[in-house]
């Protein structure tokens, strides 16, 4: 008998959850949403998605070509801003212009999403400088800190969310470079400031994608970027890795836009959110299954250097 009560009672419990995550926050229309890096990928989709739900989306684009495309694509509602996350200045100019009274309304900022990020360069850590990693980490880690440090006074008085885009390889690193130290770092700041600031209202989810074609995982710059990573290594490096080495990912993004709007609007928002079909069944069960395991699975499908040894 017992066996019939625990499922009915799980049957209700995922019932009621699935009902309380269709449930939307009201009055959409007053709702302003930051976005970093619109100018392709998953912040320009989000930036259109959340336009077309009627909100009022302050896309933060590096580039002036990014921004007028956008501003093309979309409504009146929706505001472009240029941003460099890796200056404070900037930082500091966009955090001014959105404590105006316009673009958003003394109610505050509803919500901040940490999209912008770079991949390049990775590569095996051994084929890389200390300025290779800085060069991500400013973008990916330093730089969402430091954005959302700037606004987290706006988001406080809105009681609003904070979506952090992060990666599966922020669970289990595949290949050496400041991406996966950076993902890593994101997850570990998104958990903190989930704690922090729960007492204020303010709900922090966390996106995990798996692979995606986007501009940041165009193969043509990252075959490029191996390719000058390659013939600036000594000889010796060279050798131990091989040729093979250098010469041995899922376009839907709604997957991940998705996500993120459902963080933002959801009355009752998921702290984390896995983006794909990798992330779900191979990435994540990868993350808790022991080292051994884990660095074995992976090995199959890693390029083996020439030599292994010295």
């Amino acid at each position: 008998m017992w066996p019939y009560a625990v499922a009915a009672l799980l049957a209700l419990f995922l019932l009621r959850r699935w009902h309380r995550e269709r449930q939307t926050v009201p009055r959409l229309s007053e709702k302003h949403v930051l976005i970093t890096g619109c100018d392709s990928g998953f912040g320009n989709r989000l930036a259109r998605q959340l336009d077309a739900r009627g909100l009022r989306v302050l896309a933060a684009c590096l580039t002036h070509t990014g921004a007028e495309q956008l501003r093309a694509a979309t409504s009146d509602r929706l505001q472009t801003v240029l941003l460099d996350v890796t200056s404070s200045k900037s930082i500091a100019d966009v955090t001014a212009w959105v404590r105006e009274p316009h673009p958003i309304p003394s109610a505050g900022l509803w919500g901040l999403v940490n999209n912008a990020g770079i991949a390049i360069p990775s590569a095996p850590n051994e084929w890389l400088s200390k300025e290779d990693f800085v060069k991500v980490l400013d973008v990916n880690l330093v730089g969402l800190v430091e954005v959302t440090l700037s606004l987290l006074p706006l988001l406080r008085r809105a009681r609003g969310r904070v979506v952090n885009v992060a990666s599966v390889m922020g669970r289990v690193s595949c290949f050496g470079g400041g991406y996966c130290i950076s993902k890593y770092g994101v997850e570990a700041f998104s958990d903190s400031l989930r704690r922090e600031l729960r007492p204020f209202g303010v709900q922090v989810s966390i996106i995990e994608p798996g692979g995606f074609q986007t501009g940041m995982t165009d193969p043509a710059p990252l075959v490029k970027g191996l390719v000058r990573l390659w013939e600036r290594l000594p000889a010796e490096t060279q050798a131990a890795y091989g040729r093979r080495y250098l010469e041995k990912c899922d376009s839907r993004l709604s997957l991940v836009t998705d996500a993120a709007t459902h963080a933002l609007l959801s009355r009752c928002p998921r702290s984390r959110y896995a983006a794909g079909w990798d992330a779900r069944l191979i990435f994540l069960p990868l993350s808790y299954c022991p080292a051994w395991l884990s660095d074995t699975i992976l090995g199959f499908f890693l390029p083996v250097p020439a030599s292994g040894t010295p």
